[in-house]
């Protein structure tokens, strides 16, 4: 049992109060899809998240503070500092895919941007364009413009937040594009310190909250392969499934397919072996 007070459970997490300026965050191996938690769980999926998270954390300190304090050696624990987040998510796309090509379909738009007509789907954008999103307690998360993810947050802390972000992009898309993964679009969340300071909290670029395609498949003009959660998405749609609760069971096949793709994500990204991170979960860190 955790040594602190249960606060609370997300899609993955579980929260812990430590004291009054440490939570305890623990990754479990639960996997969502179009927001809904599944009945089947992914091995080792916690570790994954939790070790590539603190390795980007690591790395990332010059561009942007952050709420990790120390790892523990279950591999699927953090110790973290409390902030007060944002009511929005983060998101940069590097390339139009997911709800941006639904949404450009439709619309010739992505949360406000206005790409040039005759893109294909998967195209990589000119530019990283960061795309806000609500936080939906439940049901799923809506895409906003930037005008209203302004006047949730103030204009202020929205352009903090948004230069911010694409500068955690443009580092781990080199990085990533060097170790032969493309990052399509990923995922952060910010907080506010006791000292005001904007901070970047939960987890980051990790095969939940991104979607990363194998380099070498790469072929716009269609769905890529991938790294993430795309291989549950698509069993999930398979199935005639409506998308609420409760979800499909995974099969054997799915779940095998599932861990294989987090695992290798997160060798190829680390550069480290992920047995070796299972053993001293310190080895993310230097």
């Amino acid at each position: 049992m955790p040594d602190g007070v249960h606060l609370g459970s997300g899609k993955v997490r579980e929260l812990y109060a430590l004291d009054p300026t440490r939570l305890l965050l623990v990754a479990s191996d639960r996997i969502s899809t179009f927001d809904v938690v599944l009945p089947t769980e992914i091995p080792d999926k916690g570790r994954v998240l939790t070790g590539l998270s603190a390795f980007w954390f690591a790395r990332t300190k010059s561009i942007t503070p952050n709420h990790l304090l120390a790892l523990r050696p279950d591999g699927r624990s953090t110790e973290c500092r409390r902030l007060a987040m944002l009511p929005v998510e983060c998101v940069v796309r590097g390339y139009l895919a997911g709800s941006g090509w639904k949404d450009y379909q439709q619309t010739g738009e992505v949360s406000g941007h206005r790409p040039r007509p005759g893109l294909r789907e998967s195209d990589r954008l000119p530019e990283p364009i960061f795309t806000p999103a609500t936080k939906a307690t439940s049901g799923h998360d809506e895409n906003i413009t930037r005008e209203q993810a302004a006047r949730l947050v103030g204009a202020e802390r929205f352009a903090e937040a948004e230069r911010l972000s694409i500068a955690l992009y443009r580092f781990a898309a080199e990085h990533a594009g060097a170790r032969g993964i493309l990052i399509a679009d990923t995922k952060f969340e910010f907080g506010v310190d006791a000292g005001g300071r904007l901070v970047l909290g939960d987890e980051a670029l990790t095969p939940d909250s991104s979607r990363f395609w194998p380099a070498d498949e790469y072929a716009p003009g269609r769905p890529q392969a991938s790294f993430d959660k795309q291989f549950v998405r698509d069993f999930c749609e398979k199935t005639g499934w409506k998308k609420t609760y409760p979800g499909p069971e995974l099969t054997q096949e799915v779940v095998t397919g599932t861990r294989a793709r987090y695992v290798e994500a997160f060798e190829r990204l680390t550069g480290i072996a992920f047995t070796r991170y299972v053993a001293d979960p310190q080895v993310v860190l230097g």
